[in-house]
């Protein structure tokens, strides 16, 4: 499964139903870009819905979820959030979570 591009405006019907993980990131950050590649691998050998979102051009769905340190990862549930994780994780602390 590919990575899915959130925005503000598709956020919730990206979110709505089963359980999807969600990168919270910006281009401009550091540790993002070493984070990115292990989400494209995470979202290539998993079966739930990996997104990403830009927090400089998402900041309405960055506020609503607090997010204030990037990158933050979100796992959300029916479009409730169960699980979020601040910082660099390898693939298996994601697969784990």
């Amino acid at each position: 499964m590919s990575v899915i591009q959130l925005n503000d405006n598709n956020f919730n019907e990206e979110i709505a139903h089963g359980i999807t993980m969600v990168d919270f990131y910006a281009d401009w950050c550091g540790p993002c870009k070493m984070f990115s590649p292990v989400i494209e691998e995470f979202s290539q050998d998993s079966t739930i819905k990996v997104g990403k979102l830009n927090v400089d051009q998402a900041q309405q769905t960055a506020m609503k979820y607090n997010v204030m340190s990037i990158p933050t990862v979100i796992i959300f549930k029916d479009g409730q959030p169960v699980k979020t994780q601040v910082g660099f994780v390898p693939k298996e602390q994601l697969e784990a979570m």
